[in-house]
């Protein structure tokens, strides 16, 4: 019998994939630990792993495993350079959630827009004619959006922005000028020297050495007083205490977070202290349609693992196939 591994509890969809084959077994992790992937992977012909951290070391001794599904498209919990080194593939589930995650980026941009936070709280506190006169919210309609990264999901954000009436502009050296004016955007050679101009920029890239900070003090410096951050991609893009200094100081007009540098974050982070921040728990991807779907596809991985028959648009190490 086959040896499915499962880190991290599985949509019951997802889990009836697996079930449905009568050659597998299925065995769930108690822990997340490192020690648990240790003791338990020298037997697992495929993992399939949520959010759990994949240790190195662990792979060492798995050399019954043919394939790791990642429940989701991030792959910065799992280790796969050595994954290629033992030549196992890490699939992922490509564009299961982008239309999820984008309308979650736009509830965050019109919440902001809208001072959605500000006006609950005046209205609860009896703060009505106060905060009628304030005229703190704005439309979105004529104002431009940057997105810096232009995959699936910035893609479908694009298309919702569009439908508010806002121009996009979009930064990713890894998609052609043509393929973003088909999709009525436009191309930025160079993201930070249009920030200025810019009314909501919307993060859509991986966390890579290149890419941590790549929102920080000098960056804000350069975006106007009103302007809006979004970021539903990963933690660690932003310097998260260098926004929260232009938040408190007006130099900035307001930020949604829904990824941090620190998961969950502590009770002191200084965003924490913003009524100009929306902030939510790592959750963009995450509805019950989304999860079913993405537990399907990440089973379907898991299988086609095991059978030799991978799509390489889904594998991250694409070059093991094969071997």
């Amino acid at each position: 019998m086959l040896r499915v591994l499962l880190s991290g509890k599985l949509h019951p969809d997802g889990l009836a994939v697996l079930r449905a084959r009568d050659d597998l077994t299925l065995v769930e992790m108690a822990s997340e630990e490192p020690a648990e992937f240790v003791a338990k992977l020298p037997d697992a012909d495929a993992l399939l792993i949520r959010t759990a951290m994949l240790p190195r070391e662990a792979l060492v001794n798995a050399r019954r495993l043919k394939v790791v599904s990642r429940h989701g498209v991030g792959y910065d919990n799992v280790p796969v350079d050595a994954l290629t080194e033992y030549g196992i593939p890490l699939a992922v589930v490509g564009g299961i959630h982008s239309g999820t995650v984008a309308e979650h980026a736009m509830f965050l941009m019109l919440a902001l827009a809208k001072a959605g936070l500000r006006h609950d709280r005046a209205v609860r506190a009896g703060d009505w004619n106060a905060a009628r006169a304030r005229l703190e919210a704005f439309e979105l309609s004529g104002r431009t959006l940057l997105l810096i990264g232009f995959g699936r999901i910035g893609r479908a954000l694009a298309l919702r922005a569009q439908a508010f009436g806002m121009t996009v502009l979009a930064y990713d050296p890894n998609v052609p000028e043509a393929a973003m004016a088909e999709a009525g955007v436009g191309k930025v050679a160079d993201w930070r020297a249009v920030l200025p101009d810019i009314d909501v920029v919307s993060l859509h890239v991986p966390r890579l050495r290149e890419t941590e900070n790549m929102i920080a003090a000098a960056e804000l410096a350069q975006m106007k007083p009103a302007a809006l951050v979004i970021n539903t991609s990963r933690g660690g893009l932003i310097d998260e205490a260098a926004l929260a200094a232009a938040l408190l100081e007006g130099r900035i007009g307001g930020a949604g977070i829904d990824t941090f540098d620190e998961e969950p974050p502590r009770p002191d982070n200084p965003l924490f202290a913003s009524d100009r921040a929306i902030l939510s728990p790592h959750i963009a991807g995450l509805t019950g349609e989304a999860m079913a779907r993405l537990s399907v596809t990440a089973a379907e991985n898991v299988l086609a693992g095991l059978d030799g028959r991978l799509d390489p648009a889904l594998v991250v190490n694409a070059a093991v196939l094969g071997k």
